[in-house]
């Protein structure tokens, strides 16, 4: 049954909205396309069949730091698993092939470019793979933003082994869903599961950038010792903004694509084990990222589009637990953003669909109402009611007709030829005269002057608000001066209405996610965290690894005193219980008795409880009813077997023991199994 297999594998009691269905259609062999929000439990959907068919499933996947890393949280979760990467050892890769060859792997991880290799396709036919998972699905899309070409041999493998096939992604529209089914299922539609896009543990915020060092300080000040993604644009940037917070006395490090790939592979897993931690990065840190604590992802600039951001803060709050995001923009981002795509290699059709993806980010950005409503909106999914859990949803921003407003701007860019930025156009409508101004004669302008009841903060607000919703844009070949989009045309007319944000820069209280325990748990989630970290390191694996924090946070606040209560805890599977489980109860309670393998292994469950039944009226009866037999006893598997098949008469019981144990304790084993 797969929810025993999920808790005893796993340590889960159930399973999370969504993923059972998948399950069952992945095992029954059906072709499964499922589009799950990042911290859905899209591994399992594929991990948890796996070990219910016979034969081998071959996991497609682009990132080797998360194929190791699930591969670890597999074997330590006693799953035989195993990945051939660019980045194993010949050992580790000599393991692997004698493991196919023995039969014993259920999993098997591989990046995509193998299977450019002509040895791949009959390695797989001899290992026996029975079907193909693919992670990360929307890498096949030649229109996405993280497309790999090998991912198109995915279709040919499938049709060479004839085997099903299971595409799982978080980020997929409608066009790269259509190109997902073309290429990986022939254009067969698949079974497909649609979970949605919501993530409504992540809370969402914007912040136009007023003083940005200081507000990324700020930011992080409220949230120290919790684990967290500061996002930049530049390579330059991570390096300043990750000194700034050291000086700040936070542990940070900086992460882009010009270090050394040793560096990189070192901030990655210091990353992985250090509690609160913090990396400053570029986009090219994250994908590989497995880590389901982090607490919080701050964009310092503006994201490439739409796709980018959605994925960026889905890295926080995997575990499910609430977590903070929160993206900085101005309008030096928007010039930016607007340049890199005008000025890429891209061709026209490609360059407009790259604007309409910033347009979609930009209107988040400037959004009036709920940010999770628009966000999701995006991705063709629909929400009854405003979230809650976004900024505009805590704090209603207050809303003007700009109309009037924003047709004097646009009349200031037509009126100076469109040659000039938002700093000389705002001198223009306050009045200021400049000596930029009067050499170009622009105070004799109509325009000059008719925007004194708006202060240069607010024209500011304004202007950048007209970027966002693409009334204008900057011109790379004009130095960056403002040009009308075909958007504004109309509302220069006046056949269409404006309304904006009464924006304000002033800083937001920084708010603090309290997302651990009691202040009572306090102390002992510190020294459970403590041991955890401890044995990481000994083992060099994520700490995550060993257990999530939701695991340690159960712990600290159910307080288990025996194996039995810790095999309760969600997370503590029968093979970590048997690795960590002492551990981390003498951490809670002390030292505490040993416990017989064999009864261990029945921890939490009720054939436990009956174990030890049977084990006490063995005692009674060690000889005989009257005390005066010959000793006589069964060993600790036969009474676990027992417990476990609960046989209900004499003759089943008899499957298991001879006709003297049969005798002497057949009566009372039936008495106390009929209890149960």
């Amino acid at each position: 049954m797969p929810t025993d297999l999920l808790r005893q594998v796993w340590g889960f009691d159930g399973f999370r909205p969504g993923q059972e269905e998948i399950v069952q259609a992945v095992a029954a062999g059906r072709d499964v396309l499922a589009i799950m929000p990042t911290g859905g439990g899209k591994s399992l959907c594929f991990q948890l069949p796996a070990l219910m068919r016979e034969g081998v499933t071959v996991v497609i996947s682009p990132l080797i730091a998360l194929m190791r890393d699930q591969v670890r949280a597999l074997r330590e979760a006693g799953v035989a698993a195993g990945a051939l990467t660019s980045g194993n050892t010949d050992e580790e890769t000599d393991a692997v092939f004698q493991a196919l060859s023995r039969g014993d792997l259920k999993l098997l991880y591989m990046a995509p470019e193998r299977l450019a290799s002509g040895g791949t396709l009959p390695l797989l036919r001899r290992a026996g793979v029975t079907a193909i998972a693919v992670d990360e699905a929307h890498c096949v899309s030649q229109w996405g933003h993280d497309f790999r070409p090998d991912y198109l041999r995915i279709g040919d493998l499938k049709r060479s082994l004839d085997v099903p096939l299971a595409a799982f992604t978080a980020t997929a529209d409608v066009e790269t869903r259509a190109e997902i089914v073309a290429r990986l299922f022939d254009g067969r539609d698949p079974v497909t599961f649609l979970r949605g896009f919501d993530r409504p543990n992540l809370r969402l915020a914007f912040q136009p950038k007023d003083s940005p060092r200081k507000q990324v300080l700020s930011y992080v000040a409220a949230r120290r010792g919790q684990s967290g993604i500061v996002y930049c644009a530049s390579r330059a940037r991570t390096e300043t903004l990750a000194d700034a917070l050291i000086q700040a006395g936070h542990a940070a490090v900086a992460y882009h694509a010009g270090l050394e790939a040793e560096t990189r592979r070192q901030v990655e897993a210091r990353f992985q084990r250090e509690d609160g931690l913090i990396v400053v990065a570029t986009i090219a840190f994250g994908m590989g990222i497995d880590k389901p604590d982090i607490r919080w992802v701050l964009h310092a600039d503006l994201p490439k589009s739409i796709e980018g951001y959605y994925q960026e803060i889905g890295r926080a709050g995997r575990d499910g637990d609430p977590a903070d995001t929160l993206t900085l923009y101005g309008p030096d981002d928007i010039r930016l953003r607007r340049t890199q795509i005008d000025e890429g290699l891209a061709d026209p059709a490609r360059k407009a669909a790259d604007h309409a993806r910033l347009n979609a980010l930009l209107g988040l950005a400037e959004a009036t109402g709920c940010r999770r409503r628009k966000l999701l909106a995006y991705f063709g999914e629909d929400l009854a009611q405003d979230c809650g859990n976004c900024d505009l949803c805590a704090a209603p921003p207050r809303l003007f007709d700009a109309t009037q407003a924003v047709r004097k701007a646009l009349s200031a860019m037509v009126r100076t030829g469109e040659w000039f930025g938002a700093t000389h156009l705002i001198d223009i409508l306050t009045g200021n005269t400049t000596e930029k101004v009067r050499e170009r004669g622009h105070d004799r302008l109509p325009t000059f002057g008719v925007g004194r009841e708006h202060s240069r903060v607010q024209w500011q607000a304004i202007f950048r608000q007209m970027m966002g919703r693409d009334l204008c844009r900057p011109d790379p070949e004009r130095h960056g001066a403002l040009h009308l989009t075909e958007a504004a045309h109309p509302v220069l007319r006046g056949e269409e209405s404006v309304t904006l944000r009464q924006d304000t820069t002033a800083p937001k209280p920084a708010t603090v996610l309290r997302t651990q325990v009691a202040e009572e748990d306090e102390p002992l989630l510190s020294a459970l965290k403590a041991k955890r970290r401890a044995l990481a390191e000994a083992a060099r694996v994520p700490a995550y690894v060993i257990f999530p924090d939701r695991t340690l946070i159960e712990m600290a606040e159910k307080r288990p005193q025996t194996l039995d209560q810790m095999a309760q805890v969600g997370g503590v599977g029968a093979k970590k219980l048997e690795s960590y489980g002492r551990d981390f109860l003498a951490v809670i309670a002390g030292e505490v008795p040993d416990m017989h393998p064999a009864r261990r292994k029945l921890a939490g469950r009720p054939e436990g409880a009956l174990f030890d039944r049977l084990v006490a009226v063995q005692a009674d009866l060690l000889r005989g009813p009257d005390g005066t037999e010959k000793p006589l006893s069964c060993s600790t598997a036969q009474i676990r077997r027992i417990a476990e098949a609960k046989p209900a008469d004499e003759a089943g019981l008899a499957r298991h023991l001879d006709a003297a144990r049969l005798d002497r304790f057949g009566a009372a084993f039936l008495r106390e199994i009929a209890a149960a």
